[in-house]
């Protein structure tokens, strides 16, 4: 009766557990990987940057994830961010917000898919670079053939194990932390055995520094980036919804125990690498095994130039290790396009896309799966990551499209919900109570923030156009441009979700 009740007809096989829908959202997660990706904007402000920047910033996120954990209990459906705006809002407002919601969050996740896939590609050349020593250097559109290769495989992927993905998400989830184990153990022991000096708890947790041209405490700030994009996929767990044996708990329990894990072995593993990464922090910077993009860099850099697995474990190590996180990289890459799909088909559902008609069919021949929004994610997504191709700049955007496009589809429907929504809001089974008012305004400052933060150049206030933030520009284009097409053209027609359960029929929920 869940979809039923407002309006759906069931259209998706509901075969995801509770563990299965945690699993998805932190299989695209991807800790160990995404850390790596991520490292860049860490670094530059030292140890604490990497420890306690991860620590803060998480904590905020957890708060975002009560306030999306309390809508999703409430009312869970796959297109719940636009669908939960619509609802919430008053009449004026609530057709423009949704529709702007629904793209920002749709092109936010495609461009989860372009970051994850072009950090695969990343790491796949970085393996190159090691094994050369450093000698070999990719090329851009080597970089780029590798990526869409990346995106054709999930894609297709995607399409054959439909069937049984929801099995697959739980040995994602269980590789994921055998490698963070395997990180947190092996580092450190292989150093005290090569007899590498490990740096103190006072140094990990106390020592700060500041590579940028920021002033030292805004340098702290942008070292939130790291959460911030690595906790960026909480949401899967809401458009996995209809695929949810048990919504109402399955999705919360989804939402906060992803973020929660990220928070604390997040935690674990930067104190284990910054532990490990020795005591020159701006050699990090300039190792010869850098990835071309600047975000991706980072993956693993350590003193005198070298990996802080190629520093612990030697060559063979050091590949071993970045072997097992290019995998896990493709297995994060698989899982977004699953829950990226789930997002476009419900917002085609509701017929916000261009041929939504064509892309809300579902094929029963591949066990009910949205197959063709499967694709048209990762159509989108190859065009989308042809950024990539012009500079370094470019590139990052992709990063930020993802982050901060994420970021106003989350706020704008708990603004809603705490604006106009209070006396149509009916808690489910999760619910923060009484607190529930003041974490939703808690994640809408939080929000801000970050969406803000996501905007700066992280190297210093007058950059060169090879090292500028084009965030702006990407993120208000996707926003400014949902905005006019809705009110040139799609005002006429979108009127917000569609009710598809015929009024004559009954909903079979259990597909």
């Amino acid at each position: 009766m869940y979809v039923a009740s407002i309006g759906y007809r069931q259209e998706l096989q509901r075969h995801y557990s509770s563990v299965q829908v945690f699993a998805i959202a932190f299989s695209i997660m991807g800790l160990l990987p995404s850390i790596s990706a991520t490292l860049w904007f860490s670094v530059p402000a030292g140890p604490v940057g990497m420890v306690w920047g991860w620590f803060s910033a998480s904590a905020l996120i957890f708060i975002v994830g009560l306030a999306i954990a309390d809508l999703g209990s409430s009312l869970p459906t796959s297109g719940g961010l636009y669908w939960w705006t619509h609802y919430f809002a008053a009449d004026r407002y609530k057709n423009p917000l949704s529709f702007l919601v629904g793209y920002s969050n749709t092109i936010g996740l495609i461009g989860g898919i372009c970051s994850i896939d072009y950090g695969f590609a990343s790491f796949i050349v970085s393996l190159g670079a090691i094994s050369s020593d450093g000698e070999w250097t990719p090329s851009r559109g080597h970089l780029y053939a590798i990526f869409v290769a990346t995106v054709l495989c999930h894609g297709a992927l995607a399409t054959s194990a439909g069937r049984i993905m929801h099995h697959l998400q739980t040995w994602f989830v269980l590789a994921n932390f055998a490698l963070i184990l395997a990180t947190v153990i092996a580092l450190p022991v292989s150093m005290r055995v090569r007899n590498i000096p490990i740096n103190s708890a006072r140094y990990v947790f106390g020592h700060s520094i500041n590579e940028t041209a920021w002033p030292s405490g805004w340098a702290f700030m942008l070292s939130w980036l790291s959460p911030i994009w690595t906790i960026g996929a909480f949401d899967s767990c809401v458009h996995m919804s209809e695929e949810a044996k048990n919504p109402t708990k399955a999705v919360p329990i989804g939402i906060l125990a992803s973020i929660g894990g990220c928070w604390i072995f997040g935690f674990l593993v930067t104190a284990v690498l910054a532990a490990c990464a020795g005591d020159s922090f701006a050699e990090i910077l300039s190792t010869p095994f850098g990835q071309p993009i600047a975000q991706a860099r980072m993956s693993l850099y350590a003193t005198n130039g070298e990996s802080i697995y190629y520093n612990a474990l030697g060559k063979g190590g050091a590949i071993g290790f970045m072997s097992a996180i290019t995998i896990l990289q493709f297995f994060m890459g698989l899982s977004i396009v699953v829950a990226a799909s789930r997002q476009t088909w419900a917002f085609s559902r509701d017929g916000a896309l261009p041929f939504s008609a064509f892309l809300r069919e579902i094929s029963k021949q591949f066990g009910y799966q949205p197959l063709r929004t499967v694709w048209a994610t990762c159509i989108m997504a190859i065009i989308i990551g042809l950024l990539a191709l012009i500079n370094n700049a470019a590139a990052n955007a992709l990063f930020s499209l993802a982050a901060a496009g994420n970021n106003v589809a989350w706020g704008i429907p708990i603004m809603c919900r705490v604006v106009w929504g209070q006396e149509k809001f009916r808690p489910g089974p999760f619910y923060t109570g009484r607190c529930s008012v003041a974490i939703a305004v808690a994640a809408l400052l939080y929000l801000t923030f970050s969406t803000i933060l996501c905007m700066f150049p992280t190297e210093g206030p007058d950059p060169d156009p090879s090292v500028m933030n084009y965030s702006a520009v990407v993120n208000g284009t996707v926003w400014g441009g949902a905005l006019l097409y809705y009110f040139l053209y799609a005002h006429k027609w979108f009127t917000g979700p569609r009710h598809t359960l015929d009024p004559t029929g009954s909903e079979d929920d259990t597909i």
